[in-house]
């Protein structure tokens, strides 16, 4: 059993710690900021991404590996934006690369991998459980060689200045569940294509990137070679996609607690609560201390465990392991973060650090890409089987 990582994903991993540490933290005090007045500084960091060979859309690297880089990202909530790595336009890439037509990469692809474009993922609708991707109402109907999509979305990430959205529609009402949905390309400048708002999430509500945008798609046209991989295809596709999803989120997560533990015991040295007596000496800060070490340590094996049998063995045989860390990692991230707020004090809740911005943020880690108890139920129908009993 080794549990050495290879040697190119050691050297990415140094260089993307000392980019992070030196081009991207200082950065963090202008979270607050709207995207146009970030947007030139960001711009100048992802052009030394570029120059440091750190460029996400042009490693070739194993799933395994972009792991590791993942991890070292997300100590910074600008991280994966400043390498081009970001979500949705990284799941879309890939789904782009996986299913994508020529055409479909030389228009769309080519350009999001350049970073000179943003993508959204439509897909979530307000009338129905997120958790259900096989039961939604937006309807696309192919009418004289192009698609006439109608529908109602929300948390459509980072629509606000993306240039297309990928949308999960109904095109076949009476096929099998699995099969009724297909993928569309739409250019969010097309007749029919409506922002109606940013959506506030914890107080937050953006002018651009990173934002949750509620759509609206009335009588919206786009030519029939716009659909992705296929009619019908848009359920299996979705699960190809959310698969290395779930790796990219569950180590980015773990870049969090990495970053929030450090601060955490930094303020535990540093801050006294008492002439001589530093927080670190109260048994409760010691507790929360050790079983943080031990909880991200377990959280990392177990994703890079899931990355690798992926890769060897392919997304259908390592679904259990790809439920297991997204809602173990989601609940570890949540329980680091609260004891870091906590050992910071009022500091902790303020937007000095990063820390109060991870905690509105990263909420949300239990319930996108299936809330933990959907990811439990995969989980224990699998073992039950195991033991005769089959569950539907």
């Amino acid at each position: 059993m080794d549990f050495s990582i290879s040697k190119r994903a050691e050297d990415l991993k140094n260089r993307a710690r000392e980019f992070v540490r030196r081009e991207v933290m200082p950065l963090e005090p202008r979270l607050s900021e709207s995207w146009s007045e970030l947007a030139p500084a960001l711009r100048e960091a992802r052009a030394k991404a570029k120059s440091q060979g750190l460029w996400v859309p042009d490693l070739d690297i194993p799933l395994e590996e972009f792991a590791v880089l993942s991890e070292e990202l997300g100590r910074s909530p600008l991280g994966h934006y400043c390498v081009n790595a970001q979500a949705p336009d990284i799941g879309n890439m890939e789904l782009l690369e996986l299913a994508g037509t020529e055409a479909q990469k030389q228009r769309w692809l080519r350009p999001l991998q350049a970073g000179e474009i943003r993508s959204c993922f439509s897909m979530t609708e307000p009338e129905r459980p997120g958790s259900n991707p096989t039961w939604m109402e937006t309807r696309a109907v192919l009418e004289r060689g192009q698609w006439t999509i109608d529908g109602h979305k929300w948390f459509t990430s980072a629509a606000d200045g993306a240039a297309f959205a990928v949308v999960m529609a109904v095109t076949d009402p009476d096929a099998p569940a699995h099969l009724r949905a297909s993928m569309i390309l739409v250019p969010c400048e097309t007749p029919g294509f409506e922002l109606v708002r940013n959506i506030p999430v914890m107080g937050h509500a953006g002018e651009g990137w990173p934002t949750h945008s509620e759509i609206r798609y009335t009588r919206c046209r786009v030519p029939e070679e716009n659909l992705i991989g296929g009619r019908g295809a848009g359920f299996a596709l979705a699960q190809e996609r959310l698969g290395p999803g779930r790796i990219h989120h569950c180590m980015r997560w773990i870049g969090i607690c990495e970053r929030a533990f450090e601060m955490m015991c930094r303020r535990a040295v540093e801050r006294e609560i008492a002439p001589g007596k530093p927080l670190g000496t109260r048994q409760t800060v010691q507790q929360w201390i050790a079983e943080s070490r031990a909880s991200i340590d377990a959280a990392r094996l177990m994703v890079l465990h899931a990355a690798w049998k992926m890769e060897r063995q392919g997304q259908r045989e390592a679904r259990v392991e790809i439920s297991t860390i997204k809602f173990l990692v989601a609940g570890v991230l949540q329980e680091v973060l609260d004891r870091a707020v906590q050992v910071h004090g009022a500091l902790g809740v303020t937007d000095d650090t990063p820390l109060a911005f991870w905690y509105r943020q990263e909420r949300a880690a239990r319930i996108y890409d299936g809330p933990d108890e959907v990811h439990k139920g995969v989980v224990a129908r699998r073992v039950l089987r195991g033991f005769g009993m089959e569950l539907k």
